[in-house]
């Protein structure tokens, strides 16, 4: 998957996350990434996050190894869900609590797409736990890889 070489952050959200994925791209603006805004792009309370995480999970399902995503809803939960039914993406969920969950989802499971609880997690947090995660590498333990490959192997008649 990835390593900390990205290239690219993809963002995305419904109107839950609305406010901090504006706030966390403006941060990104002047980073050494480039930041990809699928959406949304205006606060609509009657919007659905499907709309956009399906665009930044295609997107990360495309270049897997030079891209990420960080999406953002009101649990992430849904968020995480959508994301994960694609090829090559692996979602993990942070809705607050032991930030060390966010380490392990790359140090184990090489994470590529970060799913934030909006209406749990400050921005500020948020930015922090950002820099964690690009910051971690997935291990060279050969289990882990070997684990991933397993649910690769056994996911893939069922993946678009």
């Amino acid at each position: 998957m990835f390593s900390t070489d990205i290239k690219t952050i993809h963002l995305a959200t419904d109107h839950a996350g609305f406010d901090h994925k504006e706030q966390i791209r403006l941060w990104l603006a002047d980073s050494v990434y480039k930041v990809v805004d699928h959406g949304a792009k205006e606060n609509h309370p009657l919007d659905d996050f499907p709309d956009f995480i399906s665009l930044a999970a295609v997107a990360v399902s495309k270049n897997p190894q030079n891209s990420c995503a960080i999406i953002f809803g009101g649990s992430g939960q849904g968020e995480a869900m959508m994301a994960n039914r694609y090829t090559d993406v692996r979602a993990v969920v942070y809705y607050g609590g032991n930030e060390g969950i966010v380490k392990l989802s790359r140090i184990h499971n090489n994470a590529n797409v970060l799913s934030i609880g909006a209406r749990f997690v400050s921005v500020d947090e948020t930015k922090d736990l950002i820099l964690k995660w690009l910051a971690t590498p997935f291990s060279d333990d050969e289990k882990y890889q070997r684990r991933n490959d397993k649910i690769d192997s056994l996911s893939k008649d069922f993946k678009s």
